[in-house]
């Protein structure tokens, strides 16, 4: 029997426990925080979004960073292997759009109950307010840790599940990036990933908490277009947000260190320009002696009205029968190219997950076992893994978590 130790009691440390345990080893979670799985309450607005209810192939898509990489953690322990493994504990599952799961109950409590209950049947022992200060090694191989109090803690194995920078009110502290980097392993760019953005325009703040729906955009840098998509999106006090928004982060983080870019928003993407020039005519006809003004809240939500007549620029006191073509030819445009510039992405306190961490090509991806100190594995989002929204994070965590676990035997 080894003695298997786990630094962090989130997702991908809680699933590894549970997989070690399995393999009849002494495991022991060690966790800095007064509970188990804090950020995984938080994920999917309370909710937990666990996992996505996709083929493999649409999985592997959605990985943004080193897809390859998890070839064998995903085949290993797949995403219907976790709703499988959930709902055989107890913990009934619902498929949303998008492919997106969820527990039938709607709390992100319930997930991680499930998971300490199964947890503490497998015999792991749990450590809580325990912070690991350094890992000890030996001719290159793992023999324990040390703790802020300065008690030492032998071991056989060790996981880092000690996740990233984001939302640092969870105890995200990047630790697992200053042990690794100790250890002689490369820390790739670490910025803030599925994060909302800055807009330079003042009447943002008119629009904040405004919700978008089935609308279309794209974030260009100067003639390069970065990003497409089509969705929900939220306007903030200071820019902008929600699903759509989120999975762009991840594509336009570079294009922003070089200076401001630009976002399209198609608030009529089922419609053609033909269509929508259409729609306006029968608005129009139908409404011929009413002011603009009082006509265009039949095209839009009624927050956004006052931005766009201005946006517009067509005097809001004329009636529909006095607009000319070149006037309806521009509130077209402005339908379908509604602009906003994008002057940075938020911090780390805001963004879902990190994007960056330990280097990939120093650490084995059929073990998950470091290249570089014998004994040493990682898992989660340490690791220089990420995804799109939707769930496929969650993934990530579970598989090389549960590799990882499989794999400290002997």
């Amino acid at each position: 029997m080894s003695k298997i130790l786990i630094i962090g009691g989130g997702a991908a440390g809680m699933l590894a426990s549970i997989a070690a345990a399995e393999e009849k080893n002494e495991v022991h979670i060690l966790e800095q925080n007064e509970k188990l799985g804090k950020k995984l309450f938080i994920t999917g607005k309370g909710r937990c979004n666990i996992t996505n209810d996709c083929d493999m192939e649409t999985l592997f898509e959605n990985v943004i960073s080193n897809p390859k990489f998890l070839y064998s953690a995903f085949y290993t322990f797949t995403n219907q292997d976790m709703m499988k493994k959930l709902e055989e504990w107890g913990l009934p599952l619902k498929t949303e759009r998008g492919g997106r799961v969820f527990p039938i109950s709607d709390k992100s409590s319930d997930v991680i109950d499930i998971l300490q209950k199964k947890m503490q049947k497998a015999g792991v022992h749990i450590h809580l307010k325990t912070q690991v200060e350094r890992i000890l090694i030996e001719d290159e191989e793992f023999r324990g840790v040390r703790l802020t109090n300065k008690e030492v803690i032998k071991g056989d194995k060790l996981i880092i599940a000690t996740g990233g920078n984001s939302y640092p009110a969870t105890g995200s502290t990047g630790d697992g990036y200053r042990f690794a980097r100790e250890m002689g392993h490369h820390i790739t760019e670490l910025s803030p990933a599925l994060v909302p953005m800055n807009g330079k325009e003042e009447w943002i703040k008119e629009l904040q908490e405004l919700s978008l729906k089935n609308v279309a955009i794209s974030l260009k840098g100067g003639k390069k277009e970065l990003y497409q998509g089509f969705g929900e999106m939220l306007f903030t006090h200071f820019g902008v947000s929600g699903p759509l928004i989120l999975s762009a982060s991840s594509y336009v983080g570079e294009a922003l260190k070089k200076g401001e870019i630009t976002l399209n928003i198609d608030l009529k993407a089922a419609l053609t320009r033909e269509q929508v020039e259409d729609r306006l005519l029968r608005e129009f006809e139908e409404n011929k002696n009413k002011r603009w003004k009082n006509v265009i809240g039949n095209l839009l939500p009624a927050k956004l009205v006052p931005v766009m007549l201005e946006y517009m620029g067509v005097e809001e006191e004329k009636r529909t029968n006095e607009i000319t073509k070149e006037e309806r030819k521009r509130i077209v445009n402005c339908l379908k190219e509604f602009t906003i510039t994008i002057t940075g992405l938020r911090g780390f306190r805001e963004a879902i997950i990190t994007r960056g961490g330990v280097s990939v090509k120093e650490i084995n991806p059929s073990t998950m076992e470091s290249k570089l100190i014998k004994g040493v594995y990682f898992a989660g989002e340490v690791l220089d893994l990420d995804a799109l929204t939707g769930g496929f994070n969650l993934q990530i965590a579970w598989s090389t978590g549960y590799l990882a676990g499989k794999c400290v035997k002997g």
